[in-house]
């Protein structure tokens, strides 16, 4: 089960559900992969619709490892996502809105 409080999403990925989290460190390292200007930059290319297969796989390993998987982005790249290539983007949708969630008043 995931815990939205830490800003996790589900993905079911070689029929197993999977917990995904980005860490600063993820971030920073997408940033620098997808040449990205800044999390608005960042957050603005998938929110624009100016993403490709490689940066969803890049997401999604970076929050795949972040909720535990070791797995390389080659491994993530060859798995299977359920409902496939929609499947993985919308997962990728969800661990974006779980990591930039807006804090309640009172936390």
């Amino acid at each position: 089960m995931v815990n939205a409080a830490r800003g996790e999403a589900e993905v079911v990925v070689e029929g197993e559900r999977r917990a995904m989290r980005l860490t600063l460190g993820a971030l920073a390292e997408l940033e620098t992969r997808l040449g990205a200007t800044g999390l608005p930059g960042l957050i603005a290319r998938f929110e624009g619709g100016e993403f490709g297969a490689s940066d969803l796989v890049a997401l999604l390993g970076a929050g795949l490892r972040g909720g535990g998987l070791a797995a390389s982005d080659e491994q993530v790249a060859s798995m299977s996502f359920e409902g496939g290539a929609g499947g993985a983007a919308r997962a990728a949708a969800r661990l974006l809105a779980a990591t930039f969630a807006p804090l309640s008043e009172d936390g």
